[in-house]
């Protein structure tokens, strides 16, 4: 019995034995725009049998379903656990623990002066003592004992002066250690700093020598795109230099490793989704349809302190008071008359735009310019109309037969006009409600002018939702062959991926009815081969800045167009026309007619090649006509009502351009031309 109880207390003496804390080193990161993949290596030789290891100073924001390992040739592992522990700030410091090994230095250094001065004063004391003596001594002569007290004073004067000067030195001495201690102090302050810890059980047949790899994800890191572009002249081509700004605050400091910056984002969901059956049956009210979850396509820039930008709506109308807020605070603003705004970013992430029957939108601060489009809140319009439609067209048009109305047994129908095509045989269940976006009611007498004697029973005209799609950039991964440190303190470390020579086209543009400024834009293909993405430029124009853009993809086309700024050698005015401007009544409509004149010069001592636009409105009601349309010089797409003119000027020369239209409407109604 007592041997058996013997090895029982040997087994937990042995397998702690085993158990320690092994060092490893972070070899490579990859930085994406949201987060942070981190590869650390060890290398540690595993007795047979089971041995537990103790990996520490690991991030403490470790996703823990991320751990990977690898390099464990035959070895198995048993368990592992990852946990976060709260330790003393100086364990965890090097500049804290020099400065404790500086002052147990100087504290040694001080001990060794008292030493000096002590032995000083004994001298002093052994002097003094043979003084006396030899004051008294009878055996001495007048001369003799003269010099004796002359050494005698010399000496205790520079013992008593080098007394002084240790005194002073150690004075100094202590002076540094209270400024380290007080540095220590400021250091060490404080909670705890959170530190994780990965404990591995690991099982080996043999005793065995492993160069393991350890991987994992890490949160509150990323890295934000910003660019470059220097133009020389408009004769060269543009340079665009391609950076990251990267930022890391994941409690461990990245020393010298290897960097790769990754377009993906691993903190995405990547569970793919499940179809289930759907069931139909009657409903009562508006039924919630619940939309895909959109991809999005920006990421938070931590350098951007304030943020300005223009609201539109889908068609690229200004939003006067619009409400701008910062995701999470209290803090916001609303746009002006323009639709301009300017936020300052104290704190928070992300941006809310919000506007009565709009659509509120949200968008990361990714940059110092936002422009946004809000949307028509289509949820909104089909609440109160589409909900009620039902029953409010039963009341006006016989047989509306839609799902979530009861029918009405007439023997006259309406014509239904689905997306603009007639559907002669509509009947209940053949449009969801919640797949209209919009539903109007013609009476027979505008039914059958637009759509003939087919429609003398009254038209119902039904437009469905469109579906949209946002697909991301491949991800594509920059290696950067320069090892770079990075401090765990949230500061962004700028780091260049790439230049590029890009072929360039310059041109001058003026669109005096938004801006009464030439602006010089330069315009480059075939971008896309770049894997560009959406990020603040700085513009830089003959040696000198220019400005600021935004560089945005996801906006693009065929040509990516960025402004290099204003040419004040160029001026355009743009004027109306007040002999032209009238204002009449014809029967129940009333007539505006409008004209524009534009002057364009140029002051340069160059010729220069000029791109002008302008616009007409287009009508979206049948009940506002625009016509009378002269647009003299100008291109004119009828289709978007854009005028185009492209100017070449001499140097001091002046042009002059002339456009003019003519708008009925209804006279009981209001327009904004």
């Amino acid at each position: 019995m007592k041997k058996l109880l013997y090895l029982l207390l040997l087994i937990p003496i042995a397998i702690t034995a085993n158990d320690k804390k092994t060092p490893s080193a972070i070899k490579e990161v990859t930085v994406y725009l949201n987060g942070a993949q981190i590869t650390r290596t060890s290398n540690f030789v595993l007795n047979e049998g089971t041995t537990e290891l103790k990996f520490t100073g690991l991030s403490p924001k470790i996703d823990e379903n991320s751990i990977q390992i690898s390099g464990l040739k035959s070895v198995s592992i048993l368990s592992m656990d990852y946990g976060i522990n709260y330790l003393d700030k100086f364990m965890l410091m090097p500049e804290a623990t020099a400065m404790i090994e500086s002052t147990k230095k100087l504290t040694e250094e001080i001990e060794l002066l008292k030493n000096r001065i002590s032995g000083l004063q004994e001298e002093e004391l052994l002097i003094s003592k043979n003084r006396q003596v030899s004051s008294t001594s009878e055996s001495l002569d007048l001369e003799k004992l003269k010099q004796i007290s002359t050494y005698y004073r010399k000496r205790i004067t520079e013992i008593r002066d080098e007394i002084f000067t240790i005194n002073k030195e150690i004075a100094t001495k202590n002076t540094a250690i209270r400024d380290l201690n007080l540095q220590v102090k400021e250091l060490t302050s404080g909670p705890a700093v959170a530190q994780g810890e990965l404990v591995i059980t690991f099982d080996t047949t043999i005793t065995i020598n492993l160069d393991l790899v350890l991987s994992y994800i890490v949160s509150d890191a990323g890295w934000v795109p910003t660019y470059d572009i220097k133009s020389e002249n408009t004769s060269s081509n543009l340079q665009l230099k391609y950076k990251a700004n990267v930022y890391q605050n994941t409690g461990n400091e990245w020393k010298n490793v290897k960097i790769n910056l990754s377009t993906g984002n691993p903190v995405k969901q990547t569970t793919s989704p499940v179809i289930d059956t759907k069931y139909l049956n009657f409903v009562s009210g508006y039924n919630y349809q619940s939309k895909a979850i959109k991809k999005n396509k920006y990421y938070y820039n931590p350098s951007v302190k304030k943020v300005t930008g223009v609201v539109t709506d889908a068609s690229g109308q200004p939003l006067p008071g619009c409400n701008v807020l910062i995701k999470g605070t209290n803090i916001g603003t609303q746009t002006d008359f323009d639709g301009n705004y300017t936020i300052v970013i104290q704190r928070g992430q992300e941006l809310v735009f919000s506007y009565i029957g709009m659509q509120t939108a949200e968008t990361p601060i990714y940059a110092s310019i936002i422009n946004t489009k809000l949307d028509e809140d289509n949820e909104a319009l089909e609440e109160v109309v589409v909900v009620g439609y039902g029953t409010e067209l039963q009341g006006k048009v016989a047989g509306v037969r839609v799902r979530g109305a009861s029918s009405i047994s007439e023997p006259k129908l309406p014509l239904y006009i689905v997306d603009g095509i007639p559907i002669p045989d509509f009947t209940e269940g053949d449009i969801d409600t919640n797949d209209i976006q919009s539903l109007e009611v013609l009476n027979s007498y505008k039914a059958t002018a637009v759509y003939g004697s087919r429609a003398s029973n009254g038209v119902i005209v039904i437009t469905t939702k469109k579906s949209t799609t946002e697909d991301d950039v491949t991800n594509t991964t920059f290696a950067i062959k320069k090892p770079y440190s990075i401090k765990s303190d949230g500061d962004l470390i700028a780091i260049e991926i790439n230049t590029f020579k890009l072929e360039t086209t310059y041109q001058y543009l003026a669109i005096p009815i938004i801006n009464e400024n030439v602006f010089l834009t330069a315009s480059f293909k075939n971008w896309e081969q770049y894997n560009l993405l959406p990020g603040e430029a700085n513009i830089y124009f003959k040696g000198g800045f220019a400005g600021k853009t935004v560089i945005d993809p996801y906006k693009t086309t065929k040509e990516m167009v960025v402004s290099l700024g204003i040419d004040s050698g160029i001026t355009v005015t743009r004027k109306q026309d007040r002999n032209f401007k009238s204002k009449s009544f014809l029967g129940n409509n009333r007539v505006l007619n409008r004209a524009y004149d534009i002057e364009i010069k140029n002051n340069k001592n160059t010729a220069v090649t000029i791109k002008l636009m302008d616009r007409i409105p287009l009508s979206e009601n049948k009940e506002i006509k625009v016509s009378e349309i002269e647009t003299y010089n100008a291109n004119y797409n009828d289709t978007k009502g854009l005028l185009t003119w492209e100017v070449n000027l001499n140097s001091k020369e002046t042009q002059k351009e002339r456009f003019s239209y003519q708008v009925k409407f209804p006279k009981n109604k209001h327009i904004s031309l």
